[in-house]
This record gives C-alpha cells, sequence and structure tokens, in this order.
C-alpha cells in the first residue's frame, strides 16, 4: 500500500462523493475545480490520475491550473470515472 494513502473511510467518500455530484448540480464548479475534485477523491496524485484516465500530464496540469484549452474527448475521458460526459447545460447566472 502507497504510504501517503491512509485506510479508507467509506462513509467519508461516501459524502465526497455526494458532496461533489451536489455542488456539480448547482453548477458551482468550473471545469478546473470539478477536475481537481475528481482527482482528489480518486486518490490519485496527477501523474497517477493522467495515466488512469488516458491523458498527458501536461494536459492534466493545464486544466487543473486553468490554463490552455482541452478538446471534449479529453474531457470525457476524466468525466467517465464518475459517469459523465460532456454536453450543453444552461448557464447559471452568478449572483453578484
Amino acid at each position: 500500500m502507497d504510504k501517503r494513502l491512509k485506510p479508507s473511510d467509506k462513509e467519508f467518500e461516501r459524502k465526497l462523493v455526494d458532496d461533489f455530484f451536489q455542488h456539480f448540480g448547482e453548477g458551482q464548479f468550473s471545469l478546473r475545480d470539478a477536475t481537481k475534485a475528481m482527482r482528489r477523491i480518486s486518490r490519485l496524485t496527477q501523474p497517477e490520475f493522467a495515466k488512469h484516465r488516458g491523458i498527458s500530464l501536461a494536459t492534466l496540469r493545464k486544466i487543473e491550473t486553468g490554463n490552455g484549452s482541452v478538446t471534449v474527448e479529453t474531457l470525457n475521458k476524466i468525466g467517465d470515472i464518475f459517469g459523465l460526459e460532456v454536453g450543453f447545460v444552461k448557464r447559471v447566472k452568478k449572483k453578484t
């Protein structure tokens, strides 16, 4: 077992996933933040997550820093782990 990983707490992990989908459904995530959240919930480092999802580490880093552009194919590879795919959604206006 990787020394960085603590034994999993299934209840805590379930809450993380539930919170993720709640925030996701409310349109509270940017692409950058959603990607980071999925990776962290998966308990993987950037290199591990990139390899697991079949994308380059450079691409993942660009997404997580909000720099550069990304293809729909790449986004689908990332979202697939949570049963997500890219599509159009109604834009939520931010409260000012």
